[in-house]
């Protein structure tokens, strides 16, 4: 299937979880994510905040548990600019505050801005993703221009609550792919191959 008929598919099976089953998923996702990643050497995580109506993996719980495990480690959370259609990153700590865009995104507050290159790993949403790590998102390309810009080196992690699809038809060599992808089931990994 192509994206915009996945995307479609997948908004609705997102949207359909009910907050128990939301609650748990994340839950199992974030313990995925601790047991193999959360106390590595990641000195800046970027996370994404989850689109309440959309019914996103819920990240907080995950950061929140990552600023009592790992004070080290700095997170970082994007903010929309509009007039460039690009994602400005913004630290994002247990005193920051935020605020929710036009487009329901939640984005932190604040000036403290952090250079793309120092990011070590970012948590990536999607709707769906293939076995090939290729991943379907709202279609709006923020992700893609910001991944590209990451350094080479930078983890790729995909969050979903579904396992992937055999095939993203429609699916481009310049897509940018996942490093690796944490279902509440398992980890997906196309790092080392």
């Amino acid at each position: 299937m192509t994206k915009s008929e996945l995307r479609k598919i997948y908004l609705e099976k997102q949207k359909a979880l009910s907050d128990t089953e939301r609650g748990e998923k994340s839950r199992r996702i974030a313990d995925y994510y601790f047991e193999n990643f959360g106390l590595t050497k990641i000195g800046f995580l970027h996370v994404f905040l989850p689109i309440e109506k959309n019914g996103e993996i819920d990240t907080f719980s995950l950061v929140n548990r990552l600023w009592r495990n790992s004070p080290a480690t700095v997170t970082v959370a994007s903010r929309v600019d509009f007039e460039t259609m690009t994602l400005e990153n913004l630290r994002f700590d247990a005193a920051a505050k935020y605020t929710v865009n036009r487009w329901h995104i939640p984005e932190p507050i604040g000036n403290k801005t952090i250079e793309i290159k120092r990011i070590d790993a970012v948590l990536i949403p999607l709707l769906c993703f293939d076995t090939c790590g290729f991943r379907v998102g709202y279609g709006k390309g923020f992700y893609d221009k910001f991944l590209s810009a990451c350094r080479k080196d930078c983890l790729k992690i995909g969050l979903s609550y579904f396992t992937p699809v055999a095939e993203i038809s429609d699916a481009q060599s310049f897509d940018v792919k996942l490093d690796f992808c944490i279902t509440p089931e398992e980890i997906f990994n196309w790092r080392e191959r």
